[in-house]
């Protein structure tokens, strides 16, 4: 009989630590958050330690391992952070992962917060819950692979193929934030999607000065006419968003093949920015001769209406006789080929914390 672990989390950002600890797929604590701010490296690190050891204090539960997300730049199978814009006291290359296993005397396990999100939903969120229904609805069609996003302070992602975590031969795997941004060639995706890249447009478009904007919540309310402002400028500000992140996300599909999970501070926004997101992934291209070409060789579906949700996971297709054969050999074929587009099922906190705990868990086992 496997014994049962628990696994100590981190989702360790930019402005706090958030700590909580997992055991059997749940979390078994109220979570809790330090700031990350520190004068130097030494109270930073500090800080992990303390948070890490007040979980201990909490569950009395040694932990089997330490599993959790950090930004990149990181040698993340390696557990080495590099040079952090919003961490600077990281510079030049920590060895996080060697320091916590001398503290703690468990396995430590590093990986980025896209990554993580993806595999939480994979296991537990968007991508089982769509499998479901598609069998409810007498469809056998399952799906296996999966792009999670994350928008907020910056741009992340992470792909899951065929239940495994994608991590790349440099643990830069599902890195979408580096894409070319669609409408300013010249600059990343991340310049758009993203809270900077919503106040600017809103701020640009409202012609009000940049220390004015509102945050993305109330640019937000404003378009949803919740709220006195421009509205015309906020819609704009969403879809901006939407353009940007449909030819990110179109890209990434177009190469992997599989359903799309939004999660991230930014995804709440989703009621003004998914419709104009899948109609752009649904767009066409027009080629040199002047011909229309769909701009993806698959279909985008809205999974937050309730009416494209039935309408992807229905039973479509027929079943097709087999040619020039003595039995009569019938097999099913469905020529539509279809993605779904959907917010995080589970919160990207809590996907964070089962894709940690379940990473380190695969880690363990095959250790």
């Amino acid at each position: 009989m496997n014994e049962v672990k628990t696994i100590y989390v981190l989702d360790a950002g930019g402005t706090g630590f958030k700590f909580t600890a997992v055991r059997e797929g749940k979390e078994i604590i109220d979570s809790f958050t330090i700031p990350s701010a520190g004068k130097n490296l030494d109270e930073v690190l500090q800080k992990m330690i303390d948070g890490f050891a007040a979980i201990l204090s909490q569950t009395s539960i040694p932990p089997a391992a330490i599993s959790f997300c950090f930004p990149g730049p990181a040698d993340y199978h390696n557990g080495i952070i590099g040079d952090l814009e919003n961490l600077p006291h990281f510079k030049g290359g920590v060895a996080l992962k060697a320091m916590l296993e001398e503290y703690f005397h468990c396995p430590v396990y590093i990986n980025n917060d896209g990554d993580l999100f993806a595999y939480g939903e994979a296991l537990a969120g968007l991508l089982p819950e769509i499998n479901h229904l598609l069998e409810q609805q007498g469809n056998p069609k399952r799906y296996k692979n999966l792009i999670g996003v994350t928008l907020g302070t910056g741009f992340g992602g992470g792909i899951v193929l065929d239940g495994k975590l994608l991590r790349g031969d440099n643990s830069a795997g599902g890195e979408i934030n580096r894409m070319r941004n669609f409408l300013y060639p010249l600059t990343s995706a991340e310049d758009s999607i993203s809270i900077r890249g919503v106040k600017r447009v809103f701020a640009r478009e409202a012609h009000i000065d940049l220390a004015a904007c509102p945050d993305p919540f109330g640019i937000y309310e404003i378009a949803m006419g919740r709220k006195d402002g421009n509205k015309e400028a906020a819609i704009k500000a969403w879809d901006e968003l939407a353009h940007v992140l449909a030819d990110s996300i179109s890209n990434s599909v177009t190469l992997m093949d599989g359903l799309v999970v939004i999660g991230g501070g930014l995804a709440g926004a989703w009621p003004v920015f998914m419709e104009p997101l899948v109609k752009y992934m649904n767009s066409s291209f027009t080629d040199l001769q002047g011909k229309q070409v769909d701009r993806m060789e698959i279909s985008s579906y809205n999974l937050q209406n309730p009416q494209e949700l039935i309408a992807f996971t229905e039973k479509t297709g027929s079943m097709i006789k087999v040619p020039k054969t003595e039995r009569d050999i019938w097999l099913w074929y469905d020529p539509i080929k279809k993605t779904g587009v959907g917010i995080s099922r589970l919160g990207t906190s809590s996907a964070v914390a089962i894709g940690a705990y379940a990473y380190a868990i695969d880690q363990l086992e095959v250790s």
